[in-house]
């Protein structure tokens, strides 16, 4: 997740850290493949003199920033509108060769930008629309989730509440939306994380309804924007990428994510499991990928996962269960 505070200074989790994995050098060109409020691309250029970022976001609302900062700084900034299944037409579009990118930065997840935003249906403390379509409005058939938690029946709610939210209550609060949804179609983000609250904690006087729904939400988040599938897709991107030498930084925020990222570094054949696929459940899946050639494609940099430190954690509370992987291509 790329940080962006409300006010203009952005504060990007694993800032420093990160940086200095990915050890910019003069007239070199950096992929940024998660622009969000740009604090990562800020950093960056503010590191080196004449780094090129190429500034990647599935986002208009972050493609707009980033267009501002390339007026701020003239060539050295490139936007590109996209989702990281898209990555290899736009870099094509833009004749930039694979092989050719010296690094690339992955911050997974949704913005704090995102998140901050009411309208976007993402935040249980902010009541909004029940959207968390990353996309804006870019594809305006694609389901959001007031259309998932509307439609699907009892049995796929809890598949998804299991898979990518590992919610132990998967099955008790699906019922819950179904049983409510009876009665009035469930529209708003605070409908839903009362709707969640009111079953899990049934009986009971201590509500907490923003905690305990964050996994509904998360769960639902990443069945929307296909999250797991575009992850996949962006390492596959950033290996094709990236030159021999190169370095690549990337940042989880859940199990699920790290776990798919920790296994495809390790050279696991990740392209024939389905598991990412709503229709598809089973966290086993994810260990049970086959070795292939792709274990010669990484060097760590760093045998062990880089967790927050405390001061990172103070400037970002939402970044307190991060983690950072960083390896070299071979």
């Amino acid at each position: 997740i790329t940080v962006a505070m409300k006010s203009p200074s952005n504060i990007a989790v694993f800032s420093s850290d990160c940086h200095k994995k990915l050890d910019p050098d003069f007239n070199q060109v950096v992929l940024d493949l998660t622009f969000g409020g740009g604090g990562h691309t800020k950093a960056l250029l503010n590191m080196v003199h004449d780094v090129t970022v190429l500034a990647l976001d599935r986002d208009p609302a972050a493609i707009s920033l980033a267009r501002q900062l390339a007026k701020e700084h003239s060539g050295r900034v490139k936007p590109l509108l996209g989702r990281f299944s898209e990555l290899e037409a736009l870099l094509s579009s833009m004749n930039i060769k694979p092989g050719s990118i010296d690094a690339v930065l992955l911050d997974a997840g949704c913005s704090s930008m995102q998140m901050d935003q009411a309208q976007r249906g993402f935040a249980l403390s902010k009541d909004g629309p029940l959207d968390m379509r990353m996309d804006g409005d870019r594809y305006p058939d694609m389901p959001c989730a007031a259309d998932v938690v509307n439609t699907l029946d009892q049995q796929a709610l809890a598949s998804i509440l299991t898979a990518y939210g590992e919610e132990r209550h998967a099955r008790k609060i699906a019922s819950a939306i179904v049983e409510a949804r009876r009665v009035n179609p469930i529209t708003q983000t605070q409908q839903l994380a009362s709707v969640v609250a009111g079953c899990v904690f049934k009986g009971q006087s201590d509500w907490r309804p923003a905690h305990v729904a964050t996994k509904t939400f998360q769960a639902l988040r990443i069945f929307v924007n296909d999250e797991l599938n575009e992850l996949h897709a962006g390492l596959r991107a950033a290996r094709s990428a990236l030159t021999p030498g190169g370095r690549l930084c990337v940042i989880t925020f859940h199990s699920l994510e790290d776990r798919l990222v920790k296994r495809f570094l390790q050279g696991e054949d990740l392209s024939n499991l389905d598991h990412f696929s709503p229709r598809k459940q089973g966290k086993r899946d994810l260990v049970e990928g086959k070795r292939d050639v792709g274990s010669v494609d990484w060097l760590p940099l760093r045998r062990k996962v880089i967790i927050p430190k405390r001061d990172d954690v103070k400037d970002n509370p939402r970044g307190r269960s991060a983690k950072l992987r960083a390896v070299l291509r071979r």
